[in-house]
């Protein structure tokens, strides 16, 4: 991925919380059927391995998960919002008219390496921590044990686990860091009112530590 070094973000746990918060990637594997991606939710656990390790699962029908070896390398990414912007949306435009449109957004690349878990304990797991997770919010969350017993086997017996050690961790985040204040803000002003919080928030926070 190309990063200018005023977009790059090296924090590993600025990384994972952006993980955490925005946890539906997109996996690039090389197996032998060539290159293919598949969109999964995945769990961090910040405590496995030195960047930490993502799991989730696939359907036992989706052939991605005979199509690795063990150990293969795969690239997961996340997206953390993005927003087109504007030429308009620059206070300095309407003085010289020196802008042009652009596309703002933050990104995670996480390279490592897939492990293959055809195992109902490590399954369910995964299950479990995705749910408790993801119902957290609800006010009368779900819970693995509101299925049928029979039903809840059956299902799990369809799906099969995936685990990525990541070896590197990589992040952008292209908010106009490169343009003045003002600049960073008049967009940003109007993503809020649009209701994009997340970029217009991103931006103000980058507005914020800089100077008019």
């Amino acid at each position: 991925m190309y990063i200018p070094h005023h977009f790059n973000e090296s924090d590993t746990e600025v990384l994972q919380k952006l993980i955490v918060q925005h946890p539906f990637g997109t996996v690039i594997t090389h197996g032998k059927s060539g290159l293919d991606a598949n969109h999964l939710p995945f769990e961090l656990a910040t405590d496995h391995g030195q960047l930490g390790t993502l799991q989730g699962h696939v359907a036992r029908a989706n052939s991605v998960w005979r199509d690795v070896a063990d150990d293969d390398e795969v690239l997961v990414i996340f997206h953390a919002g993005d927003a087109y912007i504007s030429p308009t949306w620059y206070p300095s435009k309407h003085e010289h008219h020196k802008q042009v449109p652009t596309w703002n957004y933050i990104v995670i690349h996480a390279r490592g390496r897939m492990h293959i878990h055809d195992d109902k304990k490590f399954v369910r797991g995964v299950v479990a921590r995705l749910t408790r997770s993801h119902e957290a919010q609800e006010p009368q969350p779900w819970k693995m044990g509101d299925a049928p017993s029979d039903y809840l086997e059956e299902q799990l017996d369809g799906i099969v686990g995936l685990e990525v050690e990541i070896t590197q961790l990589v992040g952008k985040r292209k908010l106009g860091q490169h343009k003045d204040a003002r600049d960073i803000r008049g967009p940003a002003e109007i993503l809020v009112s649009r209701g994009n919080q997340l970029i217009g928030d991103a931006m103000h926070a980058c507005a914020a530590g800089k100077v008019d």
